[in-house]
């Protein structure tokens, strides 16, 4: 683990995304930091792809240095710069204080060390200035490089859960993603603010992010079983969660690479959930409709697929089984296939990266050339 901040400061140099900030950063007259998940992962010689920028003034002038596509938040004092195909999320150093529990915070600028102290993880805790004065000075909160070293994710304070219920699913993703444990106490606060209702506190749409987030993580099954370890899955929805987590890794090594991942594992989690629960489930939690779709129709038609798939013998039974369904239902039916150890995951397998791709050399003008009459006998005749 490195904490020399003058090596930091050239592992951050040599990421793609510090490219675009050189030249720019000049035109700065005060300090800004990177902060948080990027230098977390810097010490521990990771390559983030998304940078957070923090100054400790009007956040105008470095917005206006970076001259990306911006978007603004005002209510929080923050805003999203788009440039050369990264994005930099920018802030000024705050306080927050929340009215009720799972409400939005009221922000009020501040100084660094407060903005440290705000924030959800001592790990997450860690600014480095990159740019003015403090360019090469590490800031940290108490336990913060300690708890990186030993591989511990620690809350910052005792309500934490409580005034913000959607770091508990972030606790579930850090774990999962970095491999790292939760520490007891947090653990502890964790469950209690869970079995305390918090979850419940927040709004769907902000549960149903983080969510969402949890499952286009690298490992997805890591993260959405870190989750129901918490306890967090009847929260999200009743019954939800990865009863069979080797059903879903064996149903993504299926999937093609232009599926929707996210969409077969939330759909995994939610097979023993009735169609009205998951339904019910995705609406509150905002999910697109889109991805909406796709998930209720592979969770729908995925055991039906498993049995139809392995008794199908010919190219012509498999397309007749797989009609239109969804590649991610034909995907977790072979997962369930292989777990239950039938014979579908192997039809499945022929389906989506071979039979599927296979299309005709001839159209309905062909069909009609040669006698068959207009109308539905062409699109039968097609099939």
């Amino acid at each position: 683990m490195l904490i020399n901040p003058a090596q930091l400061i050239d592992r951050f140099h040599a990421l793609p995304a510090a490219a675009p900030l050189r030249g720019r950063l000049s035109q700065v007259s005060g300090d800004v930091h990177l902060v948080g998940g990027a230098v977390r992962d810097l010490i521990l010689g990771r390559a983030p792809q998304e940078l957070d920028l923090l100054v400790e003034d009007d956040l105008d002038p470095l917005a206006l240095a970076l001259a990306g596509e911006r978007h603004e938040f005002e209510r929080f004092g923050t805003a999203t710069i788009r440039l050369d195909g990264f994005v930099y999320d920018l802030a000024r150093t705050r306080s927050e204080r929340y009215e009720r529990p799972g409400a939005l915070p009221v922000v009020a600028p501040a100084d660094l060390a407060t903005d440290l102290r705000r924030r959800d993880f001592t790990v997450n805790a860690i600014a480095l200035g990159i740019h003015g004065d403090r360019r090469g000075s590490l800031s940290t909160v108490e336990d913060a490089l300690d708890d990186l070293a030993a591989g511990r994710l620690r809350v910052l304070h005792d309500r934490s859960f409580l005034d913000d219920p959607t770091r508990l699913l972030r606790l579930a993703r850090y774990a999962s993603r970095l491999g790292f444990e939760i520490e007891p106490a947090t653990r502890a606060l964790a469950r209690e603010a869970i079995a305390s209702g918090a979850p419940g506190t927040v709004s769907g749409n902000r549960l149903g992010a983080e969510l969402r987030l949890a499952a286009i993580e690298a490992d997805p099954v890591a993260a959405l079983s870190a989750l129901t370890s918490l306890g967090l899955g009847d929260a999200v929805g009743p019954g939800f969660g990865l009863a069979a987590p080797e059903v879903t890794r064996r149903a993504l090594a299926l999937l093609p690479a232009d599926a929707d991942r996210s969409a077969l594992v939330i759909a995994a989690a939610t097979l023993a959930m009735d169609g009205a629960e998951r339904e019910q489930m995705l609406a509150a939690l905002a999910f697109p409709a889109s991805a909406r779709d796709t998930i209720l129709a592979t969770a729908r038609e995925a055991g039906r697929l498993e049995h139809e798939l392995a008794t199908a013998q010919t190219p012509s039974a498999l397309a007749a089984s797989v009609a239109a369904a969804p590649v991610e239902a034909v995907a977790l039916a072979g997962g369930l296939a292989a777990v239950h150890e039938g014979d579908g995951e192997g039809a499945a397998r022929r389906w989506l990266h071979e039979l599927r791709l296979i299309g005709l050399k001839i159209d309905g003008r062909d069909l009609l050339a040669a006698g068959v009459p207009a109308g539905p006998a062409v699109g039968a005749g097609l099939r």
